[in-house]
């Protein structure tokens, strides 16, 4: 809460979850409620495992704007292929428990997003699951492109058809694996540096949600204000070189902001 009351008078929006799964701790509705009493957008993601008959009375009476809902496929067999260990009644289940508060309670809030990464086990079902979404009441369906770690040589997941994918084949030798990069062609520049940045859980403060194992870490923010790390040293030479040689930090090449190939509406 401490955060939110020092950003709160500059901080328009929100966004609770990085990593982990938000809804394993039990005080994200009050969280939502608290940063919603400053009047701040809020909306998080889930994996759609954790809502049940306990929380989503607090849930959507937190005041939580915007709530993306994860389902890469249409039925189990193709969602079971990426999401190893999910289960795909659990998160249908939930979805349904949504929209049904949200009617009890007589609100549109949280906006639900059904979020699907088009990936080689569901790219056939691009029109289902925008059906299933429809049947299921959510207020949007977006489909995204997915982001592979290891991307040079491919994945078995990644889509046939390369307008579902963020990377673009670069060679095709005969024998060989095809290779790949991404779309986007990097720029020396990026807005994310000047208007957001990550805290994870234990206070550090990172660039952007790229750097998914905190690598880079600016500084914390326990018993110091996060104005003096976003004004700190090392986050200055770090924009710098973003503006000079963003191509030699890691976490920026397989980044596709600017590219408009994240997502397909």
């Amino acid at each position: 809460m401490d955060l939110v009351d020092q950003l709160s008078p500059a901080l328009s929006y929100l966004n609770l979850c990085f990593q982990g799964e938000p809804f394993i701790h039990p005080l994200l509705p009050e969280m939502a409620e608290y940063a919603k009493s400053k009047k701040i957008y809020v909306s998080t993601s889930t994996n759609g495992h954790f809502i049940n008959d306990e929380n989503v009375k607090s849930i959507v009476s937190s005041g939580l704007d915007k709530l993306i809902i994860s389902l890469d496929g249409a039925d189990a067999e193709s969602y079971g292929q990426y999401r190893i260990g999910g289960n795909f009644d659990t998160v249908i289940t939930g979805i349904r428990k949504i929209v049904n508060e949200k009617t009890k309670q007589g609100t549109k809030k949280p906006k639900i997003v059904l979020q699907s990464l088009i990936l080689k086990s569901n790219q056939h079902q691009f029109n289902q699951i925008r059906q299933l979404g429809k049947d299921l009441g959510v207020d949007k369906v977006e489909l995204k492109t997915a982001q592979f770690y290891d991307f040079k040589d491919g994945n078995p997941l990644m889509p046939d058809d390369l307008k579902f994918s963020r990377y673009k084949r670069i060679s095709d030798t005969p024998g060989k694996p095809a290779r790949y990069k991404i779309k986007n062609p990097l720029p020396d520049h990026c807005f994310r540096m000047w208007s957001s940045s990550v805290i994870t859980w234990d206070g550090s403060i990172v660039p952007c949600c790229f750097d998914k194992d905190a690598t880079f870490n600016m500084g914390k923010v326990n018993g110091r204000s996060f104005k003096k790390v976003w004004k700190d040293k090392s986050y200055y030479d770090f924009r710098k070189k973003i503006l000079y040689s963003r191509k030699s930090i890691d976490i920026c090449t397989n980044c596709t902001e600017g590219t408009g190939v994240t997502c397909f509406l």
